[in-house]
C-alpha cells in the first residue's frame, strides 16, 4: 500500500529539464561568466605572487595596524609570516583572492537588494524566504549545478561562495536601514528630501556599522567554504586541508587548517576595524 496521499512530484526531473534548457540555450553566458571570473580571480593571484611575499605581508600588517590597532598589526606581521614560513604563500594568494572577489560580487549584488528590501515590505516579504533558502541550503549542494554551468576551478567556487556569504550582507543592509531612527527620517522628509536624497545623506550613513557587521559575516562564510570549494577544484588553502584528510595526514592538516585560521582572524579584525572607523 502507498504510503503518500498523492503521486511523487517530479521535482527532480523538473529541475534537470531546466538545466538542460539552460545549458542548451544560454551556455555563451556561462561561458562569460566564467572566462571574467577566473580572469578576475587570476589577476589578484598574479598581484600577490608579485615579488617578494615579505612586501605583501608587510603591506597587509600595516593596512591592519591603520584600521584596528598595533596589536592587530603585529598579529598579521607574524601569522601571515609563519604561513609563509610553512610555504604556503602560494595556496594563501588563491584563497585570497577567491574571497575577494566573492565578497565583492555578494557587496555588488546584496546591498542594492537590502536597500530595495528596506524601501518596500512586500520586498523584504518575497526575498527573506530566499534568504532563508541560501543560508540553509546545504553548501555542497550549489556546486552541482556551478560545476555543470562553469565546469571545475575557481569559478564554480566563488559562484558557491557568493550564494552562500550574500545573505547576511543583505539582511543586514536592511535591518541598519529600518533601524534609523523615525524622527530623523521624518525631519528629512520635512525639508523636502528626495527618497535617494534621504538613503545616500541619513540612512545609509546611520547604517553603515549594521552595513559593515554583514560584510564581517560575510568574509567569515566565504572563508568557510574554502574547503569545500576544492572538491571542484578551487585552488587554495582548502586544496591542502582536503589533501590532508584523503591521504590522513594530520600534520599537514593541521598547518592548512592552522593558515586558514590565522587568514581568517587577520581579515576579521581589519573589517572590524573599519566598521569601528565609520561608527
Amino acid at each position: 500500500m502507498p504510503n503518500y496521499l498523492f503521486p511523487k512530484l517530479p521535482l527532480g526531473i523538473w529541475v534537470d529539464q531546466l538545466v538542460r534548457f539552460l545549458l542548451d540555450h544560454f551556455q555563451w553566458f556561462f561561458d562569460g561568466v566564467q572566462n571574467v571570473l577566473e580572469s578576475m580571480s587570476g589577476w589578484l593571484v598574479t598581484l600577490f605572487l608579485y615579488g617578494t611575499p615579505f612586501l605583501w605581508i608587510i603591506i597587509i600588517a600595516l593596512i591592519a595596524w591603520w584600521v584596528a590597532n598595533w596589536k592587530v598589526g603585529l598579529f598579521s606581521l607574524i601569522g601571515l609570516g609563519l604561513v609563509n614560513n610553512l610555504g604556503y604563500w602560494p595556496q594563501l594568494s588563491s584563497t585570497l583572492s577567491e574571497v575577494i572577489v566573492s565578497v565583492v560580487i555578494a557587496i555588488i549584488i546584496g546591498i542594492p537588494i537590502g536597500i530595495w528590501m528596506s524601501q518596500k515590505s512586500s520586498v523584504q516579504s518575497v526575498i527573506t524566504p530566499i534568504l532563508d533558502f541560501m543560508q540553509t541550503m546545504p553548501a555542497f549542494v550549489y556546486l552541482i549545478p556551478a560545476v555543470i554551468f562553469l565546469g571545475l576551478g575557481m569559478a564554480p567556487g566563488i559562484i558557491a561562495t557568493v550564494i552562500f556569504a550574500m545573505p547576511p550582507t543583505v539582511r543586514l543592509t536592511n535591518l541598519g536601514i529600518r533601524q534609523v531612527p523615525d524622527d530623523l527620517v521624518e525631519a528629512a522628509n520635512a525639508f523636502g528630501s528626495t527618497t535617494s536624497q534621504r538613503l545616500l545623506k541619513v540612512q545609509i550613513p546611520l547604517a553603515i556599522p549594521t552595513l559593515m557587521a554583514g560584510i564581517n559575516q560575510s568574509i567569515m562564510l566565504s572563508l568557510s567554504m574554502v574547503v569545500i570549494a576544492s572538491l571542484v577544484g578551487a585552488p587554495g588553502l582548502g586544496t591542502i586541508v582536503y589533501q590532508a584528510v584523503t591521504q590522513v595526514d594530520v600534520g599537514k592538516g593541521f598547518e592548512g587548517g592552522l593558515s586558514l585560521v590565522i587568514i581568517a582572524m587577520v581579515l576579521d579584525r581589519i573589517s572590524q576595524g573599519i566598521k569601528k572607523k565609520k561608527s
